[in-house]
């Protein structure tokens, strides 16, 4: 699992004003909340943008370190601008090592090289990158995977063919049977005799 410490310094100012004043010196405003109370934060605009460039980042439990003190957190939500690749407002939320999370984790597509029908030319087309698990801290995956190694053509690969690391659940799929959405699927490419 990656490690990725987020140094933060605590804030008074709040309001639509102090977080432009922020932004101009190159921070990003943000707050931290769970167990204990909510702490508004401002971090480096540049640390946070290297940080969010590894997709793990957005699923791994994270280190801030806020006056001196390390506090585990995972990103609850980023707020950013609708035209420039810039973040706005960042929200951490504080880990309860007892207590279950719900986040949103990468999928992986693998091994469809190995599967019949990429050797009969198919593509596989992924619909969704992430999807929202319900785990302990402890048990937090950076990615899940779907193997497609037997995947067919015309096939659509679902939640449930996802592979869940013990202690692990597809929030959906707690819903019942019929949630059961579809994450890709296999299809022969234009031009592609069927059947072969």
């Amino acid at each position: 699992m990656s490690t990725f410490v987020i140094n933060a310094e605590a804030r008074n100012d709040q309001g639509k004003g102090a977080s432009r004043r922020l932004r101009r010196e190159g921070k990003v405003p943000g707050i931290v909340y769970g167990s204990e109370t909510p702490v508004a934060i401002a971090i480096s605009a540049n640390e946070l943008a290297k940080a969010l460039q590894d997709e793990t980042f957005y699923s791994s439990k994270l280190t801030l370190t806020l006056d001196g003190k390390e506090t585990s957190v995972f990103i609850k939500d980023l707020q950013r601008h609708p035209a420039k690749p810039v973040v706005l407002h960042a929200d951490f939320q504080r880990l309860d090592e007892s207590k279950k999370i719900k986040i949103q984790v990468p999928l992986k597509f693998v091994n469809f090289e190995k599967s019949a029908a990429s050797k009969a030319s198919a593509k596989f087309a992924a619909e969704t990158a992430t999807v929202e698990i319900l785990c302990l801290p402890k048990d937090l995956p950076e990615a899940l995977e779907v193997d497609l190694s037997k995947i067919e053509m015309g096939q659509i690969a679902h939640l449930s063919d996802i592979s869940l690391p013990e202690g692990v659940e597809v929030v959906a799929l707690r819903r019942g049977e019929d949630h059961d959405q579809g994450v890709g699927y296999c299809y022969a490419p234009r031009g592609a005799k069927a059947g072969k």
